[in-house]
Formats: C-alpha cells, structure tokens, sequence
C-alpha cells in the first residue's frame, strides 16, 4: 500500500473545518513541497492551492485556482480528487476560484506542469478526505476501520453491508486527527483516472454560454482601443485627435504609458506608450481610431527579415560559439571522419494568434481595482498592476476567465495593466479589446532561429562525432543535454544570440516546436547516409544510452524514449510499402513527455500533400483523462503540421508584412489529416506534460515524408513557401 505524508513542509498545509449545513471543508496545499519541475525558466511550473467542500447535499465541490486555457484541467484535476476520495464523478462540481495567494499560493498556466506538478498534492487532499469519512464510521459504529471501505461517496461496513453517505458524516469526520501519512489507491484500483470524462465546461461552450474574457461586460462600462506604433523601434511623437473626437459614441482620446520600472519576466511588451481611443461600441471605437493622425519617429534600428538572415550568417562564420556541453573530442572525430554531413535549418517568427483576441476589463477606484479576463499570469499581472497603479496588491482582485487560447501569449499580460491604465485615467470601468491586427503586429512572438547540424561517419557508416550549434533571435533554441547528447562519444552544442528589438515570449512547447522538426529532419538525413532504416538508426543510439552512456546530465530516459519509437513502429506496421504512400518518423522529448510519430503522406492530383494519417505514440505516465490527453496531442498534432507547413512572420522596416489571416496562413479544415491515432504507453509512473509535447515532433516527421514523396530535403520552416518568398530566404 503507498502511503503519502498530509504535511509536507511548513508551506503547507491541510486545514478541516465542519461549516455547518454547508458541509466539511479541506483546505489544502496542492504543489507545495513537492520536487521543482527541471524544465527551462519559461517553462517552469509554479506552487498551486485549493479547496476541497463536501456539501451537506453529498456532492463535492472543487476550486479549481489553475487558469484554465484549454489544456482542460479544470477537468482533469478534480478528476484525480475525486478517485482518491472514492466518489462518483457525477457527484462533483468544479469552480474557478479567484486569484488569492493568500489562500492559494501561486496560480499560473504554462509549461505543461500542472498535472505533473500537482499529483501528489491533488491525490493527498483526497485520500485524505476519505480517510476521515472512513474512521468518522468507524467511531460513530464503534468498530474498526479495516472492516470498512468506500465507494461512491459511501462508507461501507463490510461484514454486514451496511452504508452511510458521506454527507451524514461531516460533523464527525471533522472532529478527527489527520495522521501524518494516508493510503494512497494502487492504479490498478482507479475507477475515475484512465477513463474518458467529458470536459466540465463543454456544454457551456457548445451552448454560447458566457465563459471566455470577450464574453465578460459591465453595464455602464467603455470600450476602448489601442494604436501602437506600426513598427518596432518607433515611438509616438504627437498626434491629433480632433476627427477622432468628434465622432458619433467617442468618450475622449489620449495616451497612457505602461512602463514599468522594475518589470517582472511576464511584463514583455515593446510599446508601452499607446493612444487610446474609448468610445461607446466596438463598432464605433474601430472606426475612429482611423481617423486619429499620429506622427511617429524612429529611436532603434528598424528591423526587417532580409538584415535578420544576414545577422545568423554572420554568427555562423565566427565558427565558434558559446560551449553548452561538449563530450569527448568532437574536433578530432571529424578530422577523421570519412563522411561529414553539415545542414542549416532556419524559422521564422510566429504570431501566438489565439482564437480569441486580447482583452481584458477593468474597474480602477482611488485605492483599489478589479481585472477581469483571460490571462495564464494573474499573479504577475496583479503585482506589475500594484506597481503601475501605485495601489495596494491585496487591493487589487483579478478575476480568471476561461480562455479562447493562449499558447504563451497570455503569459504576458500588457493588455491587463493597458486595461488597468485607462481605467485609472477615465476613473470608470472599461473593457479593452485588441482587433487581430492590434494582436499580430504587438509583439510577444515565438522567435526566429536558425540550427546548425553536423555529423560525423566513419568508414562503416557508424555515428562518431554530432554537433548543433544554435542562434536566434534574441536566443539560441539548443537543448544540450537532450539527445543525441549521451549517445555517443564526441558530441557538442553551441549557442549565439542575436540582439533585437522585437519583443519575443513563449509560444506553445518554447524552442522544442522548432528544434524537434530539425533535429529529427537531420536524423533522418543522416540515417540515410549511413545506410539504415531511420528507427533502427535511432534505436540503435538508444541502445547506447542504455548500455553506456555518455555523461550524468542527460535529461531525458532512454529506454522510455525508445519505447515509444517501438510503439509506434508497431502501431504503425512500419516497414510495410504501400504505393503512392510516404512515411515519415520522428520522436521527441519535451516537458517530461516522450512522444513518436509516423505521417502516410500522399500526394493529390494537383501534387499537393495530404497527409492521410498520422500515427502518434506518447509516454506520459499515467493518463488520467483519456479524452483530455486525445484532444491535447490531436490538436498539437495539427497545430505542429500547420505553423511547419504554412505560416510564418517576416518584417520589412521593423513592422510585419502579416498582420491578418490574409496574409499569415494558418492550417485549413481540408489541410488537417484525415485520421489521427494515439497510442498512449501503459505504466504506473507519475503524470507529466501533454498540453506541448504532441506538437514539436510532426515537424520531423512531415519534412521526412515530403523527401519520400518530392525527393527534396526541407530546411526552412514554413516547407511550404510562395515562390516569390523564396529569394528573401536565400
């Protein structure tokens, strides 16, 4: 039997309150205490809190204090509660709490951890509810507690059959201790986690009902709209409103400066100087924006596309760049290799392009403010408030809304302060929102990198030396100790960087949704040198790193990883040609998930791809949702193959050429695959990421198969490019 400590360390805490007719009420440390996760610093997961009610109707309420983004943890976390409290999933209710770090701790949404992070902490606080309920029987009957079990939000006298509710129990179950260590169920005994649940929100969401931040108004409040300069390195210098002003349902027009003077990691943003247009409607506020003349001047270099290729060029010739990691002699094994394979691979800048918008609402009184809406940081968000406003943090209340997407971009919450800003300066409620353009052209995207690869082969095509060196801007993309590091012998990463002034944030898997696509393209190209089927070639360093390997800071687990290699060649029937058909494979780790793909690919009548099916095989753990899980790796599947396939920003004089859907490709309905399978590992490890590990590996995959079908090798994302985009890239 596991048992799990209630107490970890003076942090946390496990408080039980009878609260009358309401029921019995479990406050509880979900995260504290618990092992930091070892992803990289915009990954990394934060401390998280909830409560637990039993409600003296017998359903249990769970606050849920995680925003919730999609990644469907509002879901997924009670869900774990509830199997260890042995109750009936149709007897719980989920709630968004407020941000309250007094009472939560840290609240965020980012890095794929908070199911990993929270496991222990949401297992304890149910085991522990139930282990009061069991020994409030077994005091109220006067017999022993091993003679009991529960089931269904009941306790169960086994010898006689006997039952009584949870419900009946409050008033007893609150009067007992809470021992040090509780029993844990063994994974055999779920009844809850592995199975299929609908998401808590989902009928809500098919029925219109108000959930997201755009959905969120205040009778009596603004609409107002921001311009930002239209390129990066510019700044306002003057403008005149008097057109603008004079429209129907216009308020006023005037700047605010959101800068701050010790800004937090969450407080990206390139224009902090804004005109503001607020006015009565949407409708009315879009319009006189246009008719507000502002005049611009430059204070930094404009940037554009064609200086940012010249700049990674430049970094390369110096040859050398900041040592990550370097295991034997990779210099020497080169000198001696009888084959080397040397390829550049390069992306572009990404638009985060959330479905819904950023907004945000915000009510600013004289010493206290309420902010309202979608936005994965609240904490950071109220603490760079408190700071601009110049209020008391405790005084300011941030509101979680659900959110229409957020793949990072909501990490950054400039549009909250933006919102808090003109609030305080109109002394009324507002509602801020961006129009697609506002969203595209501020800033916060997913970088644009370059990779270099370099592989040595001896005289019988054995792997002897590998090499990456990485540059972007502003940072490098190179994971240094994530394979083929440990593999082999003679290995080594390298960084540069690259200054600039565009702003740059997380994007959905930070670095890996780049780095995997090339490193497994290169993998590919040199298992075909090297004469060997791709996934004999990577098992084969597996088996390596099994056996022997190379170095103690190897960040990922060798056979896990190559365990879903195997799964997925399996599932697949790799091997097995099929005419007019072209695979491709690739594998990935990332956010402690291990996931394999294959791609059929097939060309249509016109020689466009079709991907017909991708083959997915995924080690994260224990599952605890499988609908959850299916949706999070089939939507980063498509994801993956749409920003690799189509989309891309580019700058001309530091502004960007896409600044809506006409001209920034996203992937089609007609685009995505026509059939999509997943086979999740089985084993009794601990959960860890899914919301980003399904994403970054297709990209591979996908180069892989178009060779198979085009004879051509693809190094710059997106593959496909217009021909008249070609040239700019070199």
């Amino acid at each position: 039997m596991a048992l799990i400590k209630t107490k970890h360390n003076r942090r946390s805490f496990l408080k039980v309150s009878a609260a009358g007719g309401a029921g019995l009420l479990l406050q509880f440390s979900w995260f504290s205490g618990l092992a930091q996760s070892d992803a990289q610093p915009e990954d990394i997961a934060f401390d998280l809190n909830a409560y637990i009610r039993i409600n003296g109707n017998g359903t249990v309420t769970i606050f849920s204090p995680n925003p919730e983004i999609g990644q469907n943890v509002k879901t997924s976390m009670p869900l774990i509660v509830a199997e260890e409290l042995d109750v009936a999933w149709d007897q719980v209710t989920v709630e968004q709490a407020p941000l309250d770090t007094k009472k939560f701790s840290r609240q965020i949404a980012g890095g794929s951890q908070s199911i990993r992070a929270g496991w222990d902490g949401l297992r304890m606080a149910g085991a522990t509810a139930r282990y009061l309920f069991l020994n409030a029987a077994a005091k109220l009957w006067n017999i022993p507690a091993e003679d009991l079990v529960t089931e269904e939000g009941m306790v169960k006298h086994l010898p006689t059959n006997k039952t009584i509710a949870y419900k009946e129990l409050i008033d007893e179950a609150s009067k007992i201790e809470i021992p040090e260590e509780v029993p844990l169920k063994a994974p055999k005994d779920f009844k809850l986690i592995g199975t299929a649940v609908k998401n808590v929100d989902g009928v809500k969401i098919a029925t219109g009902k108000p959930l997201f931040g755009l959905d969120y108004m205040e009778e009596g409040a603004a609409i107002a709209m921001l311009i930002h300069a239209p390129a990066f390195g510019m700044k306002l210098k003057s403008f005149d409103a008097t057109e603008a002003k004079a429209m129907p349902g216009i308020k006023d027009v005037f700047t605010v400066d959101t800068s701050l003077q010790n800004p937090s990691w969450a407080d990206v943003n390139a224009f902090n100087e804004l005109i503001v247009v607020v006015g009565e409607s949407t409708w009315q506020v879009m319009q006189a924006k246009k008719a507000v003349q502002a005049e611009w001047e430059t204070e930094a270099t404009a940037e554009s596309t064609a200086t940012h290729l010249e700049q990674f060029a430049s970094v390369f010739s110096k040859g050398k760049g900041e040592v990550a990691r370097q295991d034997g002699d990779p210099d020497a094994a080169f000198a001696n290799a009888d084959t080397v394979i040397e390829r550049t691979y390069f992306g572009s800048f990404l638009a985060h392009n959330t479905l819904e918008p950023m907004n945000f609402f915000a009510d600013v009184k004289a010493d206290s403010a309420r902010l309202i809406g979608p936005i994965q940081t609240p904490e950071a968000l109220r603490g760079s408030a408190a700071a601009m406003l110049n209020i008391p943090g405790d005084n300011i209340h941030v509101d979680m809304t659900r959110m229409g997407g957020g793949f990072g971009r909501r990490l950054y919450g400039n549009f909250g302060l933006e919102a808090a800003a003109i609030s305080q300066k109109i002394g009324a409620p507002v509602k801020l929102i961006y129009t697609r353009e506002d969203d595209m052209t501020q800033g916060t995207y997913r970088p644009s990198y370059t990779l270099k690869y370099k592989a040595a082969l001896d005289a019988n095509k054995n792997l002897t030396a590998f090499e990456v060196q990485g540059s972007g801007i502003p940072s490098s993309p190179v994971f240094a100790d994530r394979y083929p590091a440990g593999t082999l012998a003679n290995y080594r990463a390298e960084n540069f960087g690259i200054d600039t002034n565009i702003s740059t944030g997380a994007w959905r898997a930070p670095r890996s949704n780049f780095t995997a696509g090339a490193e497994q393209s290169f993998i590919d190209e040199v298992a075909e040198a090297a004469g060997k089927d791709p996934i004999d070639f990577r098992l084969e360093l597996f088996d390596n790193a099994i056996a022997n390997p190379v170095g103690e800071r190897n960040d990922y687990d060798a056979e896990r990883y190559a365990g879903v290699l195997k799964l997925v060649r399996e599932k697949s029937n790799w091997g097995t040609e099929i005419d007019g058909v072209y695979r491709g494979v690739s594998a990935y780790y990332c956010h402690n998930s291990y996931v394999a793909q294959v791609i059929d690919l097939v060309m249509d009548d016109r020689g466009n791809p079709v991907v017909q099916k991708v083959w997915c095989a995924v080690d994260c753990g224990i599952v605890v949702n499988k609908e959850g899980a299916l949706n999070q790796i089939e939507g980063g599947i498509v994801d993956g193959l749409g920003h690799a396939m189509y989309s891309q920003l580019t700058f001309k004089d530091g502004a960007p050429e896409q600044q809506n859907f006409d001209r920034y490709r996203l992937i089609r309905n007609n685009e995505a695959p026509l059939e999509i399978e997943v086979f999740f590992a089985e084993n009794e490890i601990a959960p860890t990421g899914l919301g980003e590990p399904g994403l970054p590996p297709v990209a591979g995959a996908l180069a892989s198969a178009l060779y198979k079908a085009t004879s051509k090798r693809y190094y710059r994302q997106p593959y496909m490019i217009l021909e008249q985009e070609t040239a700019i890239l070199g």
